[in-house]
């Protein structure tokens, strides 16, 4: 019994060294990655004076938001002197919705191609699948000219509609991989009990997709919001 215990002891030391090391390397890595913001945001509520006379990463002597203010409302953007305000809520517009639509479209997409096979469902994956490696350039004059036809140039609207479709292949490859680990036998189970189709997405798989739409919130929020 002493020595089970001895090594049960040592195997829980053990998992807790790992995981102690395993956080602060983590740690490590996130203050690495968030340096920059830091000596941004702190730059951002200095002076003109301190910024030139200072250190990159000092500590401002007196916090001042004048430099916000005036980039928010009054700094001006070739003949327009109404600050990023505009245009910061422009990008707002476009982005969540298109993040929300694509996101849960893909889930359902994911869904549908791991879980309900159905005849010609790989070549249709394999279609979409290959948006992904279509650069965006190569599809600007196509996109402005079926846009110029439905009327909807010149709107947000429009862009919402063209960073949904472009990410859609995307959101669909993620949630497909991540739907196909999975176990099949929880899918089949909940449609002996009579589940539908609507059913099963949100009461088996939506409980445990937290992580991968996190991903894609990620994935999708950075790639729109560069663009703007």
């Amino acid at each position: 019994m002493t020595a089970i215990n001895y090594v049960r002891d040592e195997s829980a030391f053990s998992y807790r060294l790992v995981r102690f090391l395993t956080y602060a390397v983590l740690i490590l890595f996130a203050l690495y990655f968030l340096a920059p913001i830091v000596v941004m945001l702190m730059t951002s509520v200095k002076d003109l004076d301190e910024i030139k006379n200072g250190t990159l990463i000092a500590l401002p002597e007196a916090i001042t938001f004048a430099p916000w203010i005036k980039a928010w409302g009054e700094a001006c953007i070739g003949t327009s002197c109404e600050g990023v305000q505009p245009y910061f809520v422009n990008s707002v517009l476009i982005t969540l919705p298109a993040v929300f639509v694509s996101c849960t479209l893909g889930a359902l997409n994911g869904y549908v191609f791991s879980k309900w096979n159905f005849k010609g469902s790989g070549f249709i994956f394999a279609a979409l699948l290959f948006g992904c490696f279509i650069p965006f350039q190569v599809i600007l004059l196509p996109i402005s000219k079926v846009i110029g036809m439905t009327g909807l140039s010149g709107s947000i609207w429009a862009l919402i509609v063209v960073h949904i479709i472009y990410g859609l292949p995307f959101t669909t490859l993620f949630f497909r991989n991540f739907y196909m680990g999975i176990p099949t036998e929880l899918i089949n189970a909940a449609k002996v009990d009579g589940a539908s189709f609507f059913t099963i997405f949100y009461r088996v798989l939506l409980p445990v997709s937290t992580p991968i739409f996190m991903v894609c919130v990620i994935w999708q929020m950075t790639q729109i919001w560069n663009d703007f």
